[in-house]
């Protein structure tokens, strides 16, 4: 199986199928309360996944990455807005690279 076109085929029929079956399967609205927490927080979590190891790696060392997340989650958390958190979690990244 060296043809391109069948791994396009296999991959489009794939996604076809993940974004249909939900779509005929469940026709009534979801009462379930589990289940709609469940979907309410996928995105954020989705998000989460694909965010935290790219801050992490994103810097030459991973302990002055891991230095500016939790500095960015301390200063969101002490409802900073997104300008001083990315400039404070910049000059931690920074001081930090330079001294170590």
């Amino acid at each position: 199986m060296r043809n391109p076109y069948v791994y396009i085929l296999i991959m489009a029929g794939v996604s076809f199928i993940i974004r249909v079956l939900p779509l005929t399967l469940i026709r009534k609205p979801i009462t379930n309360r589990f289940l709609r927490s469940f979907l309410y927080y996928v995105p954020y979590v989705t998000l989460s996944v694909m965010t935290f190891p790219a801050i992490i790696h994103a810097t030459g060392s991973v302990c002055s990455g891991a230095a500016a997340l939790i500095t960015g989650i301390i200063l969101a958390w002490k409802n900073a807005g997104l300008l001083p958190v990315a400039a404070a979690a910049c000059a931690v990244v920074l001081i930090l690279e330079a001294f170590l």
